[in-house]
């Protein structure tokens, strides 16, 4: 019981060494002292935790998959890849080709993007509106990474329905 007390209160110098030696300290409790046979655990090589930088991989990729071929689309990030409104437009027009004509959009028009790509994601896809038109603005050519990234996976958890 100290030990694991002790371990407890040092410092970690790995995550792994301090599981280790929590699972020792339960193993000889557990067996009074005696030599237990251990059967080793693997890890699946299947099952992997994804970190954060690879989810945002996955979902930028996803975004340029549904993207090919529009005008005025090149997603390098989430932020001034998005910043025109262009990009939210194609991407939304992919699934809803219907909803307006694309090619009649022009880049320096941000406002109205922004308008048309929320507006229809909302009424289409009900994908409630994240951000605002206003907020975009204000954010100019850089707009926060992480709002826009957090309206994308809300557009991806929408829009994916209609695959």
């Amino acid at each position: 019981r100290r030990e694991l007390v002790r371990s407890q209160t040092l410092p970690r110098t790995s995550e792994t060494q301090s599981r280790r030696a929590l699972f020792e300290k339960f193993e000889q409790d557990t067996g009074k002292g005696k030599s237990i046979g251990r059967t080793k655990l693997k890890r699946s090589q299947s099952f992997a935790v994804a970190s954060a930088s690879s989810i945002k991989q996955i979902l930028l990729e996803w975004c340029r998959s549904k993207t090919i071929g529009y005008k005025h689309i090149d997603l390098q990030n989430f932020s001034s890849s998005w910043s025109d409104g262009m990009a939210f437009c194609a991407l939304v027009h992919s699934f809803f080709p219907e909803a307006f004509e694309y090619h009649t959009l022009d880049p320096t028009k941000r406002k109205e993007n922004f308008e048309l790509a929320f507006t229809t994601a909302e009424k289409m896809a009900n994908c409630d509106r994240l951000i605002e038109v206003e907020d975009m603005m204000l954010m100019g050519r850089k707009p926060d990474p992480m709002c826009v990234f957090t309206y994308v996976q809300s557009l991806y958890n929408h829009l994916r329905r209609f695959e």
